[in-house]
């Protein structure tokens, strides 16, 4: 009996949906590439996530340091992030008294 919480089936679909997201967000880029860029990090973060939980219930490990891989994109998306905080921050109009 498995106890596991996940299922090849289900970790392809999502996989699948992930796929149809980052194609989204590649192919509108030019629309707010700040915004698209993260997206499409996001997505082949969460991707990898996938791929590793299908590798390790399928028994086989195929992809080479996908910590990495996740770290790198990850502080890509948040470097962005904390840009559009800053920018935020700066925009907010002063009081005036």
């Amino acid at each position: 009996m498995s106890t596991d919480q996940f299922d090849i089936d289900t970790l392809k679909h999502i996989r699948n949906k992930l796929d149809y997201i980052y194609f989204i967000a590649k192919s509108n880029y030019n629309d707010n590439p700040e915004l698209m860029d993260t997206i499409e990090n996001l997505a082949l973060i969460s991707n990898m996530f996938t791929n590793v939980k299908i590798q390790e219930l399928s028994k086989k490990k195929e992809t080479s340091s996908p910590q990495g891989y996740i770290l790198s994109k990850l502080s890509h998306s948040y470097s962005r992030m904390k840009e559009y905080e800053k920018q935020k921050e700066t925009d907010f109009p002063t009081w005036n008294l």
